[in-house]
């Protein structure tokens, strides 16, 4: 029972952010990878938190909140965070797959949603119904939308790198670290300063500051993914540009060799491409073409055309 509480905000949030991938799904291999490398960086995160939590009780020993602050702020955010990044740095950076806007933020949210399912299953164990009904609506998604702010500036990296702008490459690889580590920081720093003070009053307003905080956060991120998933955009062939490189257009479903029927470019069980024999002889003049028309003469593709207008 307990164990299903904790990963049932999990599941949730991995099917949606899924379900909004829409111009090219990522392979599930790829995605179950990305889930299960987030489930091991928990390791390089608890290890500087460890070192920082005994050093700080050591030199703020008679300070208990300015210590949590520090520690949420300068520990437990950077660590946590950067943990996260480098895996997903090191999975999907040169990965194949990695083409489109927004499978960042869905590489990102794997990752992330994959080290708060092992984080989030010790709490309620730990700590019994109550605390999995708390991150049901907090910890979880909180974990979620840091990821979002990661992957939506490492996009921006991804598309600065190809286009060759260094210096726009620099800056959103700095922010895809940096604003989730600040983020995460801050979130936690509310709750643990509040806790530490002792006193009943503060620790009730840092409650009410830090549900405003969720719910601002919450807000950011959720139109961060509606904008990204609806502006979605290939960042291999460069938007905005002539293509010198033509494709065909595609419409409608096929079934890969694995089984699974599809309609993007790439299956999403198993990864494979599309075949794209989509050749078709002119009626006019009977070159064999490949796009939407004929290069020779310029006669649209029959089949293509509304069937009204091939009968007429």
């Amino acid at each position: 029972m307990l164990f299903a509480l904790a990963l049932i905000p999990v599941v949730a949030l991995l099917i949606f952010i899924y379900i909004k991938d829409k111009q090219e799904k990522e392979p599930i291999g790829l995605l179950i990878g990305l889930f299960f490398a987030g489930v091991a960086s928990i390791i390089p995160a608890v290890i500087p938190e460890f070192i920082g939590e005994f050093i700080l009780e050591a030199l703020f020993y008679y300070m208990p909140v300015l210590k949590m602050l520090i520690f949420a702020m300068c520990v437990v955010g950077p660590a946590e965070e950067l943990s996260k990044f480098l895996v997903l740095w090191l999975i999907t950076w040169k990965n194949k797959h990695f083409d489109y806007s927004y499978d960042a933020i869905v590489y990102a949210v794997f990752v992330s949603l994959g080290f708060a399912a092992i984080e989030n299953v010790g709490y309620v164990f730990q700590n019994g119904f109550g605390t999995a009904i708390l991150r049901m609506f907090t910890s979880v998604p909180g974990h979620a939308c840091f990821s979002v702010f990661m992957g939506f500036f490492y996009s921006r990296a991804k598309f600065a790198k190809l286009t060759g702008s260094k210096k726009s490459f620099a800056s959103n690889m700095l922010l895809a670290m940096i604003v989730p580590s600040l983020v995460h920081g801050v979130y936690d720093a509310i709750v643990m300063s509040g806790a530490a003070s002792g006193e009943d009053i503060i620790t009730g307003l840092s409650v009410i500051l830090w549900i405003g905080y969720v719910i601002a956060m919450f807000v950011v991120c959720f139109i961060i993914i509606l904008k990204s998933s609806k502006n979605d955009y290939c960042i291999v062939n460069l938007p905005g540009e002539v293509q010198t490189v033509y494709r065909p257009s595609i419409v409608g479903t096929w079934t890969c060799s694995c089984g699974h029927v599809n309609q993007h470019n790439f299956c999403a069980m198993c990864g494979n491409k599309r075949p794209m024999d989509s050749t078709w002889t002119c009626p006019d003049c009977g070159t064999l073409s490949t796009f939407k028309f004929c290069g020779n003469c310029g006669c649209p593709n029959p089949s293509m055309m509304p069937k009204a207008a091939t009968e007429a």
